[in-house]
């Protein structure tokens, strides 16, 4: 009997240890597991444009070989509780590493559609890898294949506090880093939209 009963705990033990299958040798919550448990999960936005569909190609006016304007956006599924909207355009596949094309944050939370070359009224736009405020269109190597630019709509629930820079006007020292950890906690939704662009 007692035999028994020492083999019974010992398989207890053993099927307790796995964390169940995930590759966590532990078998138990990290911190940021428990965190991760408790916070609500964040909503997907939904972002198209009427100039190009996802994973298409920027047409040549949003460049900087056409008018270099933003593209028109519409956007749908914001949450409530939305308090401002940020925006960033990214080129992913740059020689030099990821280099931002668009920052640009306090977006009114009501807003629905930005339209072509769009400065929403009391928002914040941050000086890009090309060194200029506000934003300035794909324009990768000639002799490169397409470049990924990727358009990432935030969500949040309140304004992002960011140093120098929270009142209306130019923001240049701000990074996407540093929207993303002034964000961090305070996302309620985001929402891509990828562009492709070569010469």
């Amino acid at each position: 009997m007692r035999k028994s009963l020492v083999m019974a705990a010992v398989v207890l033990i053993a099927a307790t240890g796995c964390g169940g299958g995930t590759g966590d040798t532990t078998g138990a919550a990290s911190p940021t597991d428990k965190a991760d448990t408790t916070a609500p999960a964040a909503h997907h936005l939904t972002v198209t444009s009427p100039a190009y569909r996802d994973g298409g190609t920027v047409p040549r006016r949003f460049t900087c070989d056409g008018a270099d304007i933003s593209p028109p956006i519409d956007l749908a599924g914001v949450p409530a509780g939305t308090r401002s909207l940020a925006v960033t355009v990214r080129d992913l596949d740059a020689p030099g590493g990821t280099f931002t094309h668009w920052l640009i944050r306090d977006i009114a939370a009501t807003t629905r559609r930005l339209s072509a070359g769009a400065h929403p009224r009391g928002a914040v736009e941050s000086r890009n890898s090309f060194g200029r405020t506000g934003y300035s269109g794909p324009c990768p190597p000639h002799g490169d294949r397409p470049h990924r630019y990727v358009l990432t709509v935030y969500a949040t629930d309140r304004r992002p506090l960011l140093s120098p820079g929270t009142s209306p006007g130019a923001s240049p020292d701000t990074s996407p880093d540093d929207l993303r950890r002034a964000l961090s906690g305070h996302t309620l939704a985001t929402g891509t939209l990828t562009g492709r662009y070569g010469h």
